[in-house]
């Protein structure tokens, strides 16, 4: 059995999340990993550790042979002194579609402020952290990255470091593709994303030929939220279900949420001139196309003179949790004083 001496769980009421159009569950209850030292006295920076799609802050404790769980690796690293003592929060941002993208909607929830606004408070209050900005960074995988990277350009007066792993950025790489098996599958259901969903939130085991639909569903709740109707109707396709083409007003919502787009606003390039680091990566075989991606936003950023770090590593998106061992150590050096 896997012991976790250093691990610790908090409840956050949820007082933002009250009353979500999912009624998704409004207080939830978040694990932390506390550093070897952690007395309840001495002061430590804090790492937000943001889960990919489908998946939740309890993903991170995850055992699997061979594999490190986070808090294990982070325990590792800073026992052998490659890794400053950092506490590691490991949010709950799920939802019925499987995640909200850690962006405010008003067809889930206002996930984005519920994390800056009454997460990060909770944490300084009930933890012995450094509370403030210099002593905060983000970082996650996929979606995770995604909302990582988003935040800190949103919020550069809460969090000083980023780090972004594969996370997504470049929608007409990464997500278009997915369009045409969205709408083979939403078909079958004859155009309605209410049997859609009931067929699949039955199902014992969910079936793998559905996720593209159901990502879709949910990114679509996150960028092109329909406020005129009731869940789950509440959103805009970015495509027509019928012909697959794209609905250019709602597509453009969805883009004014990519990072290749916000990089191009100075509001958002002078936020990462100020992070204290700027950590991207991304597998050479990544599915959704995010190294081309990636490889985008880094010459952008270079181009714009933001200071910042990509590294691109022989893998493909899944199963790279193995990553965070480069990046932990760099977050935690970056924020401790």
């Amino acid at each position: 059995m896997t012991d976790y001496p250093n691990l610790k769980e908090i409840t956050v009421p949820g007082t933002i999340l009250a009353g979500n159009p999912l009624h998704d569950p409004a207080e939830r209850r978040i694990p932390v990993y506390l550093p070897p030292s952690y007395d309840g006295k001495k002061r430590f920076p804090v790492i937000y550790l943001l889960a990919g799609f489908a998946s939740t802050g309890q993903s991170f404790l995850n055992y699997s042979f061979g594999r490190q769980t986070v808090p294990e690796m982070a325990q590792s690293l800073i026992k052998n002194g490659m890794m400053k003592e950092a506490i590691i929060v490991m949010p709950d941002c799920m939802t019925r579609y499987g995640g909200s993208q850690y962006v405010d909607s008003n067809a889930t929830g206002n996930y984005e402020t519920y994390l800056v606004d009454e997460v990060v408070p909770c944490v300084d209050q009930v933890l012995s952290t450094i509370p403030e900005r210099n002593h905060r960074a983000l970082a996650g995988k996929s979606s995770g990255g995604f909302g990582a990277l988003r935040i800190a350009m949103r919020h550069p007066d809460k969090f000083a470091a980023a780090a972004c792993h594969s996370g997504d950025m470049g929608f007409e790489l990464c997500y278009k593709p997915n369009f045409p098996v969205a709408a083979r599958i939403l078909e079958q259901y004859r155009g309605s994303i209410p049997a859609f969903l009931d067929n699949y939130e039955k199902s014992l085991k969910k079936p793998s030929r559905d996720f593209a639909l159901l990502d879709i569903i949910a990114m679509s709740a996150s960028y092109s939220p329909d406020p005129q109707k009731t869940a789950p109707e509440n959103i805009h396709l970015p495509f027509d279900p019928y012909t697959c083409e794209t609905v250019p007003e709602v597509w453009q919502r969805w883009l004014s949420f990519d990072p290749l787009e916000m990089i191009e606003q100075e509001r958002y390039r002078e936020a990462l001139r100020s992070l204290a680091l700027l950590y991207l990566d991304c597998g050479t075989a990544d599915e959704y196309n995010l190294h081309f991606s990636h490889r985008i936003f880094s010459a952008k950023a270079a181009r714009f003179s933001i200071d910042h770090r990509y590294e691109e590593f022989p893998d493909s998106h899944a199963n790279t949790s193995y990553r965070y061992a480069v990046s932990l150590p760099e977050l935690s050096q970056a924020i401790t004083g």
